[in-house]
């Protein structure tokens, strides 16, 4: 299994100027190890969507990589998506999945049936152009690069861990970081 802060931690040291858009599990760690926070858009309050979002900027931005940091959980209140996805071809688009098997940030209850499914192979049934799944950290860290220059979309399911020092739940106001996101991108970006 791999520690989602290792995970994170070597996204982080590739993503150049790729924007990323994080949720759930990935938040709590993100935060921690991102030296490009004025790409980041952590999502909260909305479970599930934060493929959507991911993919709303993919389309809008097609010359910049987007990174989606997705929980297991959170990705299947929104399995559509994939399909939406696919169907969009958005070839800037990595797609990463936390898979703990849990709802981690509401209390870690069980995902139903989560030992008889695969979110590669959904990915792939959906339409997605490559997928792949890690369960070894040193496997995934060695790849990762590749993994990058894959033409999107792509997914990426990570089989994580959690650490017994986990941190606290992340928080912030989403609306706040989209601004912080809008004048990244466009410096005349007024907010009115």
């Amino acid at each position: 299994m791999i520690s989602p802060r290792d995970a994170v931690t070597s996204i982080s040291k590739i993503r150049n100027d790729a924007i990323v858009v994080s949720t759930m599990t990935p938040n709590r760690y993100w935060d921690r190890v991102t030296e490009n926070r004025e790409l980041d858009l952590p999502i909260f309050g909305g479970m599930g969507k934060t493929s959507s979002i991911g993919l709303g900027l993919a389309l809008a931005l097609p010359d910049r990589k987007v990174i989606v940091l997705d929980g297991d959980g959170s990705l299947l209140m929104n399995l559509g998506s994939l399909v939406t996805i696919s169907d969009s071809k958005p070839k800037n688009f990595i797609h990463f999945v936390f898979q703990d098997d849990v709802y981690f940030t509401t209390g870690s209850q069980p995902i139903p049936n989560a030992s008889n499914f695969s979110f590669k192979e959904m990915a792939l049934a959906a339409g997605y152009n490559i997928a792949f799944e890690f369960d070894d950290y040193e496997i995934f860290d060695n790849d990762l690069a590749n993994v990058l220059k894959e033409q999107g979309p792509v997914l990426v399911c990570l089989k994580i861990s959690h650490p017994d020092n986990v941190p606290a739940d992340y928080r912030e106001s989403t609306s706040e970081r989209m601004k912080i996101l809008m004048n990244a991108l466009n410096p005349d970006f007024k907010d009115e």
